[in-house]
């Protein structure tokens, strides 16, 4: 019989947006955010090329590493496995999951986006270690699903058709996040909530404080 993997530290992802974190640049708010216990950051930029995105991973893998906390790299195995994150985020128009875990080597970690049981069902038979689900209350930084919200309903849903971790993100913030207590969310992903906050640090161990499974 297989051995279970470890369980990571997901109960709070700080997603990076270098719009919302202007003027500050990435590396500056990702260091606040580990050094204040952020357990994990996923590295997120549509826009840079594979090199750019190759050299920030780099950059952030030293800060994360430094502090004890997990880089992802956000759709891109490629990127990921080259700069020695910790991870890869698939969202369900890239890499599948049985062929990322087919080539990434343990302990490599597999996220993978959904907000549907089945499917999260079937990633986590696939090999995935964690489902990102959302978008919860709504998003302003992800257009394709800018007028979703499956609500603290749609989460729980998710939570007891697998028993990885489930991470709830879209919309969280200090306002709602108690609103996730019982769901059986193992954490929370953020984006505006840090990287738009004019302390980030502080941002990040109020999330640590509210944050209840």
């Amino acid at each position: 019989m297989p051995r279970p993997r470890p369980v990571p530290d997901l109960r709070l992802i700080v997603l990076t947006d270098r719009r919302l974190a202007a003027p500050r640049e990435i590396p500056t708010v990702v260091r606040a955010c580990v050094e204040a216990g952020a357990p994990a950051v996923q590295l997120r930029d549509k826009d840079a090329s594979s090199r750019e995105l190759y050299e920030q991973a780099t950059i952030l893998r030293a800060i994360t590493r430094e502090h004890g906390a997990l880089l992802f790299v956000n759709d891109r195995l490629d990127v990921a496995l080259a700069a020695e994150a910790d991870g890869v985020h698939l969202g369900p128009d890239d890499l599948p999951v049985e062929a990322a875990r087919r080539v990434a080597p343990p302990p490599f970690l597999i996220g993978t986006s959904t907000d549907d049981p089945a499917i999260a069902a079937r990633a986590e038979a696939e090999g995935a270690d964690y489902i990102g689900c959302g978008a919860v209350f709504g998003t302003t930084t992800k257009k394709e699903v800018k007028g979703e919200r499956i609500g603290p309903e749609g989460v729980a849903a998710v939570a007891r058709a697998v028993s990885i971790p489930v991470i709830a993100i879209g919309g969280i913030g200090l306002g709602n996040v108690e609103a996730l207590t019982g769901t059986g969310a193992s954490g929370i992903a953020v984006v505006s909530a840090v990287m738009a906050a004019h302390d980030p640090a502080d941002a990040v161990r109020r999330l640590l404080r509210a944050w209840r499974p």
